[in-house]
């Protein structure tokens, strides 16, 4: 059975389609009743009648994941087959799964399919250039995950719905629970994507940001062999008409910094960097919610108080309905997904020109990285494919000290492929497009973790906003003696809001040299050690762009 009412409302264009082309057709049997292509409200309301989740005071709906408040990292499989064999970068970051336990798995989600009484179903599409995107088919057995991922991928016309073929499925089922001597999983989590049947599998998880990375993992595997650099960055565009890019973890300002009023937001985390255009992946963000503060962040603060925001294990009065963004008590991952059209100032084809700077963002928890750095396509090519920041301590179990993390081209859970296909990408499309690349450090100052300060992110503005208006290019450099990247002395940016150049220089800022030198070299050599895997892979001008080990 199909329900597909006809609804219309002043704030939002809402398509409620059919399908066009049914389960059945995709050999997906179910008695279930199926609610397809559903608009914001009544994927709210649905949600709210199956008890998914409560509104807020002011009309976003607050649900919760359970267990998983973030992704199964090593729960996820690529299927093994004559096609995935030579082209996926085997190992920790993509395991393997056999063609048999997949064959398993289908079986046992399609009978699991088969015997839901209710089933949404949405016709998305992985990317904003037509020509470079992927139609994708939804299928879900909660409301409020069907509500994020329409939220979170690109939303098709009712033209586009009427001609929907679905190329790639996802099925999305938290009630799952694999077998892991059936199935070959760690537990009884799983997702398990099959590239050559076009399927993946979703099961034993809430989270619903496994599907929306799910996306970015296929775009990030058939996207390169079209010459198109897939990203896990923000983008946006200056009054000039330039665009950046920030490449960046969990964490280190990708969302915040790019969500400016005075630029025009493309995207805020996966992206596309054809021959014509830096387009986004989405329709939408998925923004941390922790401790956020409308002083601090005020467009994405917003976007909490707006109708069809889902926010995830955000705390809330049971009573008041008041939302409490510094109680970490359900998760310190703490997340709030919305239409990209609810932050000022979007792109409305989410796309813009290819970039003209590409901005490389670390939360240095060390203290030891300068706020700001300018770098050689070498270099850049180098810390893109060591794509460093570092965890605090009392973020995870025994971590008592800063911890660096390292992963490769931002983002080595979702990249299919070797890193130096995305790098040399990479490398290729700065060199040949002049682009100006600069590393951001939003992490501590004065010291590490512990010690020193945050950097304040009222300097960390001005000195991208110099960067990015080209006035930077005028200033003083000096040569950085550890990592060798070039690092301005002063910044009249920085004098005007009273704040120290000494900043610019993360030794002078420390009470003690010496400890700054010993933790920037025990820094450096996590650097080294980190990039033995890659050195086979780059040319000797990248390998040259290493720091600098006593």
């Amino acid at each position: 059975m199909c329900t597909s009412p006809d609804v219309s409302t002043g704030q939002e264009t809402i398509v409620i389609a059919p399908l066009a082309k049914s389960l059945s057709s995709q050999n997906i049997e179910t008695g279930a009743t199926i609610h397809p292509n559903l608009g914001t409200p009544q994927l709210v309301e649905h949600a709210l009648a199956n008890g998914e989740g409560r509104l807020a005071k002011h009309g976003a709906l607050v649900v919760e994941t359970g267990q998983h408040t973030g992704r199964s990292a090593k729960d996820k499989f690529i299927v093994r087959d004559e096609a995935t064999e030579d082209a996926v970068w085997w190992g920790k970051v993509n395991a393997s799964m056999t063609p048999e336990h997949f064959a398993n798995l289908k079986e046992d989600f399609l009978v699991a399919v088969g015997e839901k009484d209710t089933l949404y179903v949405a016709d998305l599409f992985g990317g904003s250039q037509p020509e470079h995107r992927v139609n994708v088919r939804v299928i879900n057995e909660l409301a409020w995950h069907n509500l994020f991922i329409r939220t979170l991928l690109v939303r098709p016309t009712a033209e586009e719905l009427g001609a929907f073929a679905p190329e790639y499925t996802i099925i999305d089922l938290p009630s799952f629970r694999a077998d892991p001597a059936r199935h070959g999983t760690r537990s009884e989590t799983v997702v398990a994507v099959n590239l050559a049947e076009k399927l993946i599998l979703i099961g034993g998880t809430k989270y619903a940001g496994e599907m929306k990375k799910s996306v970015f993992g296929i775009l990030n595997y058939l996207l390169p062999t079209k010459g198109v650099m897939p990203m896990h960055c923000s983008a946006n565009i200056g009054a000039d008409g330039k665009t950046a890019v920030f490449f960046g973890l969990s964490g280190t300002g990708k969302t915040t910094l790019s969500a400016d009023a005075s630029r025009t937001l493309i995207g805020d985390d996966e992206h596309g960097w054809s021959d014509t255009a830096v387009f986004n992946f989405e329709g939408g963000c998925y923004a941390k919610m922790i401790r956020l503060s409308e002083e601090a962040e005020p467009e994405i603060y917003a976007t909490t108080k707006k109708f069809g925001t889902v926010l995830e294990n955000v705390v809330m009065d049971p009573v008041s309905r008041e939302l409490d963004f510094d109680d970490n008590t359900l998760a310190e991952n703490t997340r709030g997904a919305y239409p990209i059209e609810s932050i000022p100032n979007t792109s409305a084809d989410n796309l813009g020109p290819v970039p003209s700077n590409v901005i490389m963002l670390t939360a240095d928890a060390f203290g030891v990285l300068p706020p700001i750095a300018r770098l050689t396509p070498d270099q850049a090519m180098y810390h893109f494919l060591s794509g460093y920041t570092a965890k605090v301590a009392g973020t995870e179990i025994g971590v008592t000290e800063p911890e660096a993390t390292f992963s490769t081209c931002f983002g080595a859970p979702f990249m299919p492929r070797h890193p130096s296909v995305y790098g040399n990408l990479l490398k290729e499309r700065i060199a040949t497009g002049g682009v100006a690349c600069w590393l951001v450090n939003t992490g501590w100052t004065g010291g590490k973790y512990g010690t020193g300060n945050r950097m304040p992110i009222k300097a960390t503005r001005a000195l991208l906003n110099a960067a990015l208006d080209g006035s930077l290019n005028d200033v003083e450099f000096r040569k950085d003696p550890n990592f060798g990247f070039d690092v301005p002395v002063s910044v009249p940016s920085l004098d005007a809001l009273g704040i120290d150049s000494t900043i610019l220089d993360p030794r002078s800022t420390w009470a003690d040299g010496d400890e700054y030198d010993q933790t920037a070299q025990k820094l450096v050599q996590l650097f080294v050690d980190n990039f033995a895997e890659f050195e086979a892979h780059v040319d000797e001008g990248v390998r040259q762009a290493a720091p600098s080990a006593a």
